[in-house]
């Protein structure tokens, strides 16, 4: 494009038009969008039906409480420490895969909270985890 400059002088400007490339550039955007979930499909498979069976849920976690006193509750029941592991037993004979969650007083020393863990473990439970409060 040519313009009179001072002088008389005629002046070349070169200046490069975006608006034709963002065009291109929201087209090509678009397709690649929706392209992209079909690419991502694989080989085409004829799967075998399935029974209606329900997946094997994973049984609700048993939940174990040690309160301040040293008392020892399974769920809301208390039972003593020395017939924890007793009562224990017929749960874990019927769900040894289920986890227990042992929720222990902050005042309660840590030799008290690991004689409760130990009865878990003697009782057959292999998965036993102690639950804590988040940190403000």
């Amino acid at each position: 494009m040519a313009i009179g400059g001072p002088g008389g002088q005629d002046e070349v400007l070169a200046e490069i038009n975006v608006t034709p490339f963002v065009d291109v550039m929201l087209v090509l955007l678009i397709i690649f969008m929706v392209a992209a979930p079909m690419m991502s499909v694989g080989v085409p498979v004829d799967l075998p039906r399935a029974s209606n069976a329900p997946a094997a849920q994973a049984p609700e976690p048993l939940v174990l409480s040690l309160d301040s006193q040293g008392r020892v509750f399974i769920e809301r029941e208390e039972v003593g420490l020395a017939a924890l592991a007793q009562a224990l037993r017929p749960l874990a004979a019927a769900a040894p895969d289920r986890a227990v969650f042992l929720r222990a007083d902050r005042a309660q020393p840590y030799g008290e909270v690991m004689r409760v863990l130990g009865a878990v473990s003697a009782a057959g439970f292999a998965r036993a985890s102690l639950i804590g409060e988040a940190a403000p």
